[in-house]
């Protein structure tokens, strides 16, 4: 996996372990971390989680578990996107480019302003009312674009296809599902009965009534 990376042209550093992973992070400071749960001593939810207390880096989570709970434990964590092995390594390169340019800072425009909410594009910044939201990279985007769309409905594989900007039979709904219940948690005062991000029931989603 890391030399087929290589030869796409990123810099690549390996770990064996959740130990090494911490060291590499805090002496390499990467773009971007492909993380396997399924790591010996320190395990990769363990590392998540980690990651997540000090910042928005861009994690793309790969592994052999399957299951739902795995896959939405790690999308809760806040990871940005998730593998399941067996795949392609063109599957992972695409993921790669995808999680990496959603995370590059884009040029300045002005803010997205809609119903007390306001997006400041240029400057990766979102406002409730006045009050900052701490949102990751991923969840950004998820909202920048749902405030630049206001009262549109979208599907999860629209969402899937205009956000996170990849083929959608590589992607899993539950992704979009858990980036909207954590912006939710992050912005609306009850996250059960939304204000702002609406669930348009057997269609998808909608910012704004």
């Amino acid at each position: 996996m890391a030399n087929y990376l290589r030869r796409d042209g990123y810099n690549v550093q390996t770990a064996v372990d959740g130990a090494t992973a911490r060291r590499h992070l805090a002496e390499f400071k990467p773009d971007l971390v492909v993380l396997d749960l399924m790591l010996p001593a320190i395990s990769g939810f363990e590392v998540l989680a980690e990651i997540r207390r000090n910042g928005d880096l861009p994690v793309i989570v790969l592994t052999a578990r399957a299951e739902e709970a795995d896959r939405v434990a790690g999308l809760e964590l806040g990871a940005d996107d998730y593998v399941v092995k067996p795949f392609s390594p063109r599957e992972l390169v695409a993921r790669v480019r995808s999680v990496l340019r959603r995370a590059t800072p884009k040029p300045a425009s002005g803010p997205i302003e809609f119903d007390g909410v306001v997006v400041d594009v240029g400057r990766r910044v979102a406002t409730v009312e006045g009050t900052p939201v701490e949102l990751t990279a991923r969840e950004f985007d998820v909202l920048a674009f749902l405030v630049g769309h206001a009262r549109q409905v979208f599907s999860r594989s629209d969402l899937l296809e205009r956000v996170w900007g990849s083929s959608v039979e590589w992607q899993d709904p539950a992704t979009v599902t858990v980036h909207i219940r954590r912006i939710r948690l992050k912005m609306e005062e009850n996250p059960q009965s939304p204000r702002w991000i609406q669930t348009v029931w057997g269609v998808g989603y909608r910012f704004g009534s």
